[in-house]
């Protein structure tokens, strides 16, 4: 499932989402002007790679950890990524405000980084990507908004259909399928790397964690969209209360 958009404004905007969008897209773009062996050797350098951490260059891990966060291994690879950050990432900021925003991200990145060093801790090939810290985002979203709609791109063997979904089942189906997939490559070899399935597991489950822990900014709940989470009794107490024209209304989005 691709989501297209989601319905559920912020209030304010997303400074830190726009930022992390913006370097990502600088690394790429320095990334697609080097040749083939400096890229290579960009990547060995900057990316994540499980086995300097197991010979105990822990600062070393450390900061490749997040200076791979903003690398990409490919054009799809990171348009996916920064589609979903454009599609979740504002009202996460919004909700957390932006300074424990950018740390929620990056916390996020390093405990999915973490989470693929336990499955694979004497792997040399590099992690390299955004979507670790990007699943914390959509963890965080989960708890946060789980009544708010996604807009849905969602293929049925051939066809695609657009549907609008509620966010803890587009979210609860997109964790299953990393959940189902990771289970499914333990155990396997791959000599040219493949999908860091872990760490979106760990980066979502970190998220989910860290938002339960921060909890939303100014210390109150901060509802979503009224129209797509309000109960009609609510609807119709408060109409109540404006005088007859209100009283005899459908809520068009209940």
């Amino acid at each position: 499932m691709i989501p297209l958009r989601d319905i559920n404004h912020a209030t304010t905007r997303p400074v830190a989402t726009y930022a992390i969008l913006a370097v990502n897209a600088a690394v790429f773009l320095y990334q697609l002007t080097l040749g083939p062996r400096a890229e290579q050797l960009f990547i060995l350098e900057h990316g994540f790679v499980p086995r300097v951490l197991s010979r105990g260059d822990e600062l070393g891990a450390l900061f490749s950890a997040v200076t791979s966060m903003f690398m990409h291994g490919g054009l799809m690879h990171f348009a996916s990524n920064m589609w979903f950050l454009h599609v979740f990432g504002d009202n996460v900021e919004d909700a957390l405000g932006t300074r424990r925003y950018v740390g929620f991200y990056l916390v996020c990145g390093l405990v999915a980084a973490g989470a693929q060093y336990a499955i694979k801790p004497d792997s040399a090939i590099p992690m390299v990507g955004a979507s670790g810290a990007i699943a914390g985002v959509l963890g965080g979203y989960l708890k946060l908004f789980p009544h708010a709609r996604v807009l849905a791109l969602i293929p049925i063997f051939v066809i695609f259909t657009v549907r609008e979904l509620p966010a803890v089942l587009f979210l609860a189906i997109w964790f299953g399928f990393q959940l189902l997939q990771g289970v499914g490559s333990l155990g396997a070899t791959i000599q040219g790397g493949g999908v860091a399935f872990f760490a979106h597991i760990g980066g979502f489950v970190a998220g989910l964690v860290l938002v339960m822990v921060l909890g939303k900014r100014g210390g109150g709940p901060r509802a979503t969209p009224r129209s797509r989470v309000e109960t009609r009794d609510g609807w119709r107490k408060r109409n109540s209360e404006r005088g007859p024209f209100y009283q005899g209304r459908r809520d068009w989005d209940a």
